[in-house]
């Protein structure tokens, strides 16, 4: 199936690792011309090693997105680069888990600033620039998808702010893809499940003094419960991020895209 994504220009937020990652990658791979926004020097320096692409398919800003300030220049400092921007993908930000009793006002807002303020000013830029922009013969101005996570959906005590961040998240995704898709743009989202990035480590951590196991234990654990009895990989997460940002899903909107492999049945 050709996605028609070739020459496209696409940001990934948090892109340098993980998920984000395997999002550019095969973007690229697609086609398109990638920019990729992280805090990190380091890790955007490792992507691009890895990557192997020219400066005309690939480009790298270094940005802390919880600043909107930051993020606007890192959107418009791409499109300088690149082009106007066609696509967004947010993959940034990471709340931490803490027991609820250690949950304090500080906790809340750091988990609300790492997860749900990166999404939002780099998406709140992207959005300014559309509102401008001509659409495409197909009535399109452009299309956003954010990865967030199961946290958003089914409560639990130990991501109580993490996961009410995430919850923010599907809630203005759906209601600014309500209000946008009259004009041509399209914002949808995907909640992962337990994948196999160094950011799952943590739940092992986590499960492992939970229940007193060693990490090996709780990590046999957890993907034996599991219904496919595996973790995700990257890339099949990446799968449905490229299938919702192309034209082959020019008719979805608004759209919660769980990929869990059954982990979290729910309505």
């Amino acid at each position: 199936m050709d996605l028609e994504l070739e020459n496209k220009v696409v940001i990934v937020t948090g892109g340098s690792k993980g998920i984000g990652l395997a999002v550019v990658r095969q973007f690229l791979q697609e086609g398109a011309r990638v920019a990729i926004i992280s805090r990190s020097e380091e890790n955007l320096r490792a992507a691009r090693d890895s990557l192997q692409q020219s400066e005309h398919r690939l480009v790298t800003h270094a940005a802390d997105l919880r600043d909107a300030q930051q993020a606007r220049e890192a959107i418009d400092r791409v499109a300088e680069r690149l082009g106007e921007i066609d696509i967004l993908v947010n993959s940034a930000g990471n709340a931490q888990r803490r027991p609820a009793e250690q949950l304090d006002s500080e906790a809340w807002h750091a988990a609300m600033d790492a997860k749900y303020f990166t999404y939002i000013h780099a998406q709140d830029a992207v959005l300014a620039r559309w509102r401008n922009k001509q659409p495409d013969a197909a009535g399109q101005r452009g299309a956003i998808v954010n990865i967030v996570g199961t946290g958003g959906r089914v409560p639990n005590p130990s991501h109580a702010a993490g996961g009410a961040a995430n919850a923010a998240l599907l809630l203005s995704t759906l209601a600014l893809a309500t209000h946008y898709a009259r004009d041509g743009i399209r914002l949808n989202a995907i909640n992962p499940g337990f994948t196999n990035t160094e950011r799952i480590n943590r739940s092992v951590e986590h499960e492992a003094k939970r229940l007193q196991l060693t990490a090996e234990e709780a990590l046999a654990k957890m993907e034996a419960e599991l219904p496919l009895g595996r973790f995700g990989e990257p890339e099949e997460i990446a799968d449905a991020v490229l299938f919702l940002a192309s034209r082959r899903a020019s008719y979805i909107a608004g759209a919660i895209l769980t990929v869990d492999g059954a982990q979290k049945a729910i309505l």
